[in-house]
C-alpha cells in the first residue's frame, strides 16, 4: 500500500484530497497547523490516515513530518504540497508582513517539503511530487502581484526538478486550479480588493472534490507517464 502525505490537509483541497486517497486504498498522512480539525478527520478516516502538526514554513516542522510518516508507514511514496495562503492586497498599500508570510508558506514551504522528502525517493528511484499552484501563476490580476509571484516561482522551480529527476524516477506534477470553494479567499482582509473582486469572480467555483479528483488521476499513472502541468478551472471561469 502506498503512502501519500497531503499538506494543508485540515481544509479545503488538502481535506477532501486525503478523504479521496484513503477511499482510493493509499494509506495518507495529513500535515496541518490546526491538529484538532486533523484529529477529527483521521478519526473519521480510520487505520489507514494519521497526522502530524505542521507549519511548512518551518523546515524543522518538514523533516519531523518526513520522519513521522516513515515511522508509521514505512515510506513516502508522494507528496502533496497543497498548503497555501492569499492575503492580497495592492502594492501600494505596502502590506510586507503579508508578503513574507506568502513567500515563507506558498514557497518556501513547497521547497523545504520537497527537500524533507525528495533524498529517500532518489535513493528508491520512485515518487512523485505534486504541487498545488494556482491559475495566479499564469494569469496575474490587480492586488495578485505576490500572490502571484509565489505560485508562478513554484512553477519554475517544479518544472526544473521534473528535468532534474527525468534520470531519478521521480515524477513532478504542478496543477494549477482556478476558483475553488476553499478557506483560501479568509485571508484577504482589504475590503477594496474583497469589491473588486466579486465583480471579477462571478461564476460558480470549483469543489474541492474536483481536485482531489484531479490528484487521485496523476498519481494512478503507470510509472512510465508523468503528468509534468494540470489547469483545472471552472467552466464559468474565462
Amino acid at each position: 500500500m502506498r503512502t501519500v502525505i497531503v499538506t494543508g490537509a485540515s481544509s479545503g483541497i488538502g481535506e477532501a484530497t486525503a478523504r479521496k486517497l484513503v477511499q482510493s486504498g493509499y494509506n495518507v498522512m495529513l500535515a496541518a497547523r490546526r491538529t484538532d480539525r486533523l484529529q477529527a478527520i483521521v478519526e473519521e478516516l480510520g487505520e489507514q490516515a494519521a497526522f502530524h502538526a505542521t507549519d511548512v514554513s518551518s523546515p524543522e516542522d518538514q523533516d519531523a513530518l518526513a520522519a513521522a510518516t516513515i515511522k508509521r508507514f514505512g515510506q513516502v511514496d508522494a507528496l502533496i504540497c497543497n498548503a497555501g495562503i492569499m492575503p492580497v492586497s495592492l502594492i501600494q498599500k505596502g502590506h510586507v508582513e503579508d508578503w513574507d508570510r506568502m513567500i515563507d508558506v506558498n514557497l518556501r514551504g513547497v521547497l523545504y517539503g520537497i527537500n524533507a522528502m525528495l533524498p529517500a525517493m532518489v535513493e528508491r528511484k520512485d515518487g512523485h511530487i505534486i504541487i498545488i499552484s494556482s491559475i495566479a501563476a499564469l494569469e496575474t490580476f490587480p492586488s495578485s502581484a505576490v500572490y502571484s509571484a509565489t505560485k508562478s516561482g513554484v512553477r519554475s522551480m517544479s518544472d526544473t526538478l521534473r528535468k532534474e529527476m527525468t534520470a531519478h524516477g521521480v515524477r513532478v506534477t504542478t496543477i494549477f486550479p482556478g476558483g475553488v470553494k476553499t478557506e483560501l479567499g479568509s485571508s484577504i482582509k482589504d475590503e477594496s480588493v474583497l469589491e473588486m473582486m466579486g465583480g471579477v469572480f462571478n461564476f460558480e467555483f470549483l469543489e474541492p472534490e474536483n481536485l482531489a479528483d484531479s490528484v487521485a488521476y496523476v498519481l494512478e499513472q503507470p510509472p512510465s507517464v508523468c503528468i509534468g502541468e494540470l489547469m483545472i478551472r471552472p467552466t464559468g471561469q474565462a
